[in-house]
C-alpha cells in the first residue's frame, strides 16, 4: 500500500512541477503581447506623422535619444535592441523583446508597438511608460526608432 501511496505521490508532483514549467514558460518571440480584448483598437491606433518604418530621421533621432535616455528601454532591451540589456536577466521567463527578429517586427502593426509603450505588457517586466516615463508625441518616435533595429534583407 505504501509504495501505490508513493508512486502516487510522485506521479502528483511530478504533474504540479509540469504545470508549473508549462505557466513560466518564455513566450514565442514573434507572440503578440497586446491582450486580445484590446489587439483591434491597438492596430487602429495611427502614428501622428504616418508609417513608422518610414519616419523622418528627425524623428527616429529623436526616438534613439528617449530609448536610450528618458525612456530607459536601453536598460532592458539593450542598447542593439537585442532584448540583452543589463537589466534583462532579470525577467527569464518573459524577456525583452529582441526588436532585431525582423519576423516580429512585420508581424506588428505601428499601433501595436504604440499600444505596448503605452500601457506596457501584462505579464512581463514591460511597464507602462506613458504618461510616467514618456509622453504620446515620444512614445510614437520611440515606435519609429524600434523600427530601426529591424535592417531589411536580414
Amino acid at each position: 500500500m505504501t509504495h501505490k501511496l508513493v508512486g502516487q505521490s510522485a506521479l502528483v508532483m511530478g504533474l504540479l512541477f509540469a504545470v508549473v514549467i508549462l505557466l513560466g514558460a518564455a513566450r514565442p518571440p514573434t507572440e503578440d503581447r497586446v491582450p486580445e480584448a484590446h489587439s483591434e483598437k491597438a492596430k487602429a491606433l495611427q502614428s501622428p506623422f504616418g508609417d513608422t518604418w518610414k519616419a523622418p530621421a528627425d524623428i527616429v533621432a529623436a526616438g534613439k535619444s528617449l530609448y536610450n535616455g528618458k525612456g530607459q528601454c536601453a536598460l532592458c532591451h539593450g542598447a542593439d535592441g537585442k532584448g540583452d540589456g543589463p537589466m534583462s536577466h532579470m525577467q527569464a521567463n518573459h524577456p525583452p523583446r529582441n526588436f532585431t527578429d525582423c519576423a516580429f517586427q512585420k508581424e506588428r502593426h505601428d499601433g501595436e508597438l504604440f499600444w505596448i509603450i503605452k500601457y506596457g505588457s501584462p505579464g512581463t517586466g514591460m511597464p507602462a511608460s506613458i504618461p510616467h516615463m514618456v509622453n504620446e508625441d515620444e512614445g510614437w518616435k520611440l515606435a519609429a526608432y524600434v523600427r530601426t533595429f529591424c535592417k531589411a534583407g536580414e
